[in-house]
């Protein structure tokens, strides 16, 4: 649903001893990925934090197929996989700038009050956005 594409250049930093982009760092690029997601559909963090309502990650899973490194311009094609409703699903797919797909990965977001720190259904206002974006 509504695939949108990230892109980012490879830091030194992010590599480990073997020249490939270090595992932990696949997480932080799929938070930037699907802040920019909702930001295109309409919605940031931000607002939906400033009406009461958070998105933890309860669950992310990552299959690595082939190694990301250094200077490689990556694009992270982000879509969600079902109409969102108490959780968000999000699936990822990681391709270097010669259009190797080098990762795929899901991650399952929670609506939760803040206020009530409960799980709520998808607010209305996020739904349509995203709906229609």
């Amino acid at each position: 649903m509504n695939p949108k594409f990230y892109t980012h250049r490879v830091k030194y930093y992010e590599t480990d001893q073997m020249q490939y982009v270090h595992h932990s760092n696949y997480a932080k690029h799929f938070e930037t990925a699907r802040i920019e997601w909702l930001r295109d559909s309409g919605i940031s963090y931000k607002s939906m934090e400033d009406n009461g309502v958070m998105l933890p990650v309860v669950n992310l899973n990552i299959n690595f197929k082939k190694p990301a490194k250094y200077d490689d311009v990556l694009t992270i094609k982000t879509a969600l996989k079902q109409e969102p409703n108490v959780k968000i699903i999000f699936t990822y797919e990681v391709y270097n700038q010669e259009n190797e797909l080098l990762t795929t990965a899901e991650s399952t977001l929670v609506f939760v009050d803040m206020k009530k720190n409960k799980p709520i259904r998808c607010p209305e206002y996020i739904l349509n956005a995203i709906m229609h974006a």
